[in-house]
């Protein structure tokens, strides 16, 4: 099997078909209500699949349309697509989501409802889903659901390979239960209220791709257990001010320079015994990755500098580890999803970085050519590696290696593709400019295909540049209306620029369908991705060590130019910028370093005092504020406050505890103290990342209003 991330109910197993009608467009006028509603044209999409041993069955999650945000299980085998468990039919009363598992699902993004995850068996003939803080345990062939006996509300449940027993967490502590006879036991329970087990702290769930704090042993006998003890970790109370009658919630809270949680790994047996994994944590306190495949423990562990990253093989008896791969940078060591691996020999699957490429490595070999950039290991069967890469960082591509062979590229169309293998069939999720397609690939069969069910968003009028001499990846977004030497077009720059993402890949994304609704409002619209974005490899991203803002700022400036000098009626007197996030951060220093350039600017849940930000994304670029004052400086807008000459909007939502609103508070505060006007706009009860419907249509159409005022812009007449 492969993996791509009491009382008794029969869930019908109902058939719906393998090609449902093509979803219409959404037209471009209705984009703001449509992009809600759908979750930014999420909700239906297929994801989060398993494949069986032998190819045949897939498992997979998906709403049941475009605005259904309440996720379901999925099959699909030879027979067609069936329905397994749909969260209605299991009706669970008034049980509330326990808020360990609130936080889990903030920290991956995950806005929907209902089975938002499952773990399966390696036979596939079990799986297992919270709901609601229940357990439930499916039987995948007769399609029965059950609810199974459980100690307290539960997060994040994983059955073992075996199919016996469920491990899950409950109030901080990690229990087993048997899914025969539904006795349990608790194997390990906190000392102390600021101890968990078996679940992941802040900055490993937000920043290390380790979103699990417990992993089965192959044979289903023992576990490998993260304990995380955030005793000295400074605590934040996160309040919702539209709601003075409940109680602020506390946060532990790793600030860059501040200390992290103590976190150990413990390999703990169905007896209750357990021996601790033993490695260097004062000199590598960063648990980085972990699992348990047949060679035993392995794991992952990184200075607290970041510039040093160890792969580590534990004996589960004795808890002693081996060093097996060591990696070394001067800026800091970048982390792969999917590694460390290895493969049925043995062999350490891992990358390296050399000059301008990132390699895949086997065994600590190079077994990728120079130019292809490693984007993600997403599977290793025998000694045959799965994974993804980029040789055009517009377009990411799903190859395979072995040794026999050596890389071999799966994919052609451009476009962002990910997939799984298992038994001679290819799993393979494209997300291209046409949108999305997933398909089975078999040497057995004609392909069969898996049903998206979202709504297709708006098809942009884009046209891809490069940019400068470094070649910036530019995406301009025309209005659809626009004809060469008409009216002079004002211009809204929209990027991320930041390291955590790339906007400019060769697919439908909503934030294309954004930015032609933008267009068609009387705007000319840039997306570029500048230095320090992924898929151009290790030197390019670590152009912004120690400075995060310099190189990705003068990107945007180029990014502009040349986005002008291809359309001559881009009026480059007439500028915003608008961003989220880091985007929010580099719109804000934009209009403060460059208002000769950039005349207005939108910065949402912006971090505009680095020194507030988590330690692991942090100090990855800066290094600790103590030693690199001078670099959280230059890249913090507060500091700069006093420059502010154009309109600025500030949004953040109160209830965000990744990027605090103290950012914007306290760079509020800045401006008002430097007697500079600008407005604010507090989200309540939103988080990082807005979902609710009311917020997010409101939030968009505040923002028009916003550039149209500050660029004095007319609305456009209704046609």
């Amino acid at each position: 099997m492969k993996t791509l991330t009491g009382r008794v109910e029969t869930a019908r197993m109902d058939m719906i078909p393998t090609a449902p009608p093509t979803p219409t467009p959404v037209p471009a006028a209705s984009y703001p209500a449509q992009v809600a509603r759908t979750h930014r044209f999420t909700l239906g999409v297929p994801r989060a699949f398993t494949l069986s041993g032998d190819g045949r069955t897939v498992l997979f999650l998906r709403s049941r349309g475009p605005e259904d945000r309440t996720g379901c299980l999925w099959l699909r085998d030879d027979d067609g697509e069936r329905l397994l468990a749909d969260p209605l039919a299991l009706a669970a009363g008034d049980v509330e989501v326990p808020q360990e598992e609130l936080v889990r699902r903030e920290r991956a993004r995950e806005r929907g409802t209902g089975i938002v995850a499952y773990a399966a068996d390696e036979a596939l003939r079990t799986a297992v889903f919270a709901l609601d803080g229940g357990l439930w345990a499916l039987d995948v062939g007769e399609g029965a659901a059950r609810e199974v006996p459980v100690a307290g509300p539960v997060v994040d449940p994983r059955i073992d390979p075996t199919g016996r027993r469920v491990a899950y967490v409950a109030d901080g502590a990690l229990h087993v239960v048997d899914l025969a006879g539904g006795s349990g036991r608790c194997l390990a329970a906190p000392e102390g209220e600021d101890v968990t087990y078996g679940l992941a702290e802040h900055v490993a769930a937000e920043e290390m791709h380790r979103p699990r704090g417990h992993w089965w042993a192959p044979d289903g006998e023992r576990l490998l257990v993260a304990r995380v003890d955030n005793a000295h970790v400074q605590r934040w109370w996160i309040s919702d001010q539209a709601h003075p009658d409940r109680a602020p919630r506390q946060v532990a809270y790793p600030a860059a320079g501040t200390p992290n949680a103590d976190v150990s790994l413990h390999v703990l047996a169905l007896d209750g015994s357990r021996t601790e994994v033993v490695w260097d944590r004062v000199a590598f306190e960063y648990l980085t990755a972990a699992g348990w495949d047949r060679h035993g423990p392995l794991l992952g562990v990184q200075s607290r500098d970041q510039r040093t990253l160890r792969v580590l093989g534990a004996d589960p008896a004795t808890g002693r580890t081996t060093v097996l791969h060591e990696q070394r940078d001067a800026a800091w060591v970048e982390l792969i999803p999917g590694t460390p691996a290895r493969t049925a020999s043995g062999s350490v699957v891992h990358t390296a970085d050399a000059e301008g490429t990132r390699h895949l490595t086997v065994g600590g070999e190079p077994v990728t050519p120079e130019g292809l950039q490693i984007r993600e290991v997403v599977g290793v069967s025998g000694e045959s590696v799965l994974f993804v890469a980029s040789d055009e960082p517009t377009e990411e591509h799903l190859w395979s290696y072995d040794p026999a062979t050596g890389p071999v590229r799966l994919t052609r169309e451009p476009g962002v593709h990910t997939g799984l293998r298992a038994g001679g069939t290819l799993l393979l999720a494209s997300h291209t400019e046409a949108g999305r397609r997933f398909r089975l690939r078999s040497e057995q069969g004609p392909e069969r295909s898996l049903s998206c069910l979202a709504a297709v968003p708006p098809e942009p009028r884009l046209t891809w540049l490069r940019a400068g001499e470094q070649g910036i990846r530019t995406a301009l977004v025309l209005p659809s209306w626009y004809e060469p030497g008409g009216a002079r077009l004002p211009v809204l720059m929209a990027p991320y620029g930041g390291p955590a993402m790339q906007l400019v890949t060769r697919a439908r994304h909503w934030w294309f369908a954004e930015a032609q609704w933008y267009a068609d409002e009387g705007f000319a619209v840039v997306i570029a991705d500048g230095r320090g974005t992924p898929g151009r490899g290790p030197a390019w991203e670590k152009t912004v060590f120690g400075d995060t803002l310099g190189a990705p700022l003068e990107d945007q400036v180029t990014a502009l130019r040349a986005a002008a000098g291809h359309c001559p009626d881009l009026d480059l007197d007439r500028v915003a910028i608008r961003g989220w996030s880091y985007g929010g951060t580099l719109a804000a220093i934009a209009v403060l370093r460059r208002p000769d350039v950039f005349h207005a600017a939108i910065s949402g849940a912006a971090p505009s005092d680095q020194r507030l930000y988590d330690t692991h994304w942090r100090e990855r670029f800066l290094g600790l504020p103590d030693e690199n004052p001078e670099g959280y400086d230059r890249s913090s807008p507060i500091g700069e406050a006093a420059a502010l000459r154009r309109p600025l909007l500030l949004v953040h939502g109160l209830a965000d505890d990744n990027v605090v609103a103290a950012h914007t508070l306290r760079m509020s505060a800045a401006l008002l103290a430097a007697h500079r006007p600008h407005q604010v706009l507090p989200l309540s009860s939103t988080t990082h990342a807005p979902s609710d419907e009311v917020v997010v249509e409101g939030l968009l159409r505040h923002q028009l209003d916003f550039l149209r005022q500050a660029l004095n812009i007319p609305p456009r007449a209704a046609v």
